[in-house]
């Protein structure tokens, strides 16, 4: 045990000085993803060595908001069905605050992938509408970098069993825990300078995808062949951002990707997920996607194929995408062999697109465009942003030039290119 609370602390660390890069005297705001209302009571042990952490960093105060998957499952069992359209206005008003601010907000996720299996897939669609639309305002402002945040994973029983269902359940949460510990490389002697060593080759390669300027971005692989556009003057991102006053955060804890805009109106060709699709607490599975000029046309899945259809039918943007991002096969996460259904830890084992809204740091000057100068220079908008992983070990990615040039990005799902 006293091994486990020591890389624990290493853990917490991590995310205070490498994940969030936490300035003295900002505040900082503990919370999870929207639709899951508040940090699991599960993560107190966590979240306590986060607050020590930052306050020796020097925060100025650190809050929490906490929620309960229980609670959230007797709501869809129990609660009026006319009362899914509402959402309480404080606590995006809370995270709006912190935006506008230039404080931190940290999101720590650990559910159980199943969470909500079995129930109405329309209540579903309208309580995530509800929270998007909700949110909607302090994520836009957010686009522009006025403050640091990032999101972190916590194990927790439901989630391991889903993990290993074929470990004796006592060992479940050990190994779950041991898998995180290892991919964020918590177990390096010095995990801050591990992940600025990572960060520093994501940062290279990124910079090398800038010079090239391709058009366009080709997959080819089992089931799939798509060609995204890639908007003029965009950027390949990778690690970090920076906020308005200049400083580095890293938003994704762990993170293996470059990523950046493709043109909402030229996508084409069929797209097949090399791994299920977590969202929400339901899983969608075994599942394609069909594009026409930039738009979703059709989509087929085994599993919640209803639900995919409606989370494509969101709004306008839903169908189009707002992100496409590379990650080799011989990733932490792939290497591990495992299926977290959990996207933070699936995007960084392959490939992937994201169907909804476009980074505006993804685009040059982005930051600084209406909406309208947005999306005219092809970024999208949403209230969804969707990752879902296409990538393999027999997945090819081709850059292609402005003059029809094709170039290899990535063969067998490994970097064509060195940095």
């Amino acid at each position: 045990m006293e091994e486990f609370d020591r890389n624990l602390k290493k853990y917490a660390d991590v995310i205070v000085k490498v994940g969030l890069n936490l300035q003295p005297g900002q505040r900082l705001l503990v919370s999870s993803t929207a639709l899951f209302d508040g940090a699991s009571l599960e993560a107190a042990p966590l979240i306590r060595l986060v607050t020590k952490s930052a306050y020796q960093m020097g925060a100025r105060y650190v809050d929490i908001i906490w929620g309960d998957d229980e609670n959230i499952v007797s709501r869809y069992k129990y609660a009026p069905r006319d009362s899914f359209g509402e959402y309480p206005a404080w606590k995006p008003a809370a995270h709006r605050d912190i935006v506008q601010n230039g404080d931190a907000l940290l999101a720590i996720v650990g559910n159980d992938p199943d969470l909500l299996k079995g129930q109405d897939a329309d209540l579903i669609a309208l309580q995530q509408k509800t929270v998007g639309a909700m949110y909607k305002e302090g994520r836009d402002h957010r686009e522009r970098h006025p403050h640091n945040w990032c999101i972190v994973a916590l194990p927790v029983q439901a989630w391991a069993a889903k993990v290993f269902p074929d470990v004796a359940e006592a060992d479940q949460l050990d190994k779950l825990w041991d898998a995180v510990f290892q991919i964020c490389r918590v177990y390096e002697d010095d995990p801050v300078a591990a992940w600025q060593t990572h960060i520093k080759d994501l940062k290279a390669r990124a910079n090398y995808m800038n010079n090239k300027a391709y058009k366009a971005i080709k997959f080819s692989g089992p089931n799939t062949d798509l060609t995204l556009g890639l908007a003029d003057g965009h950027i390949w991102r990778g690690a970090q951002s920076d906020t308005e006053r200049g400083f580095p955060y890293t938003a994704n804890i762990p993170t293996e990707e470059i990523f950046t805009m493709p043109h909402r109106r030229v996508a084409d060709g069929v797209v097949t997920a090399s791994k299920p699709l977590s969202r929400g607490g339901v899983l969608m599975d075994e599942f394609s996607v069909t594009f026409e000029n930039g738009r979703v046309v059709k989509v087929q899945a085994k599993k919640n194929e209803d639900v995919l259809r409606k989370m494509t039918e969101t709004d306008e943007g839903a169908a189009r995408l707002g992100e496409v991002a590379l990650v080799p096969n011989s990733s932490p996460i792939s290497r591990s062999g495992l299926m977290f259904y959990n996207t933070l830890f699936d995007e960084n084992a392959a490939s992937h697109i994201a169907l909804g809204s476009s980074y505006r740091e993804t685009i040059k000057n982005g930051e600084g465009m209406s909406d309208e100068e947005f999306k005219a220079v092809g970024g999208n908008d949403s209230l969804i942003h969707t990752d879902f992983m296409i990538g393999s070990g027999e997945m090819d990615v081709d850059g292609v030039r402005a003059d029809g040039t094709v170039e290899a990005v990535m063969r067998a799902g490994e970097w064509a290119f060195d940095v």
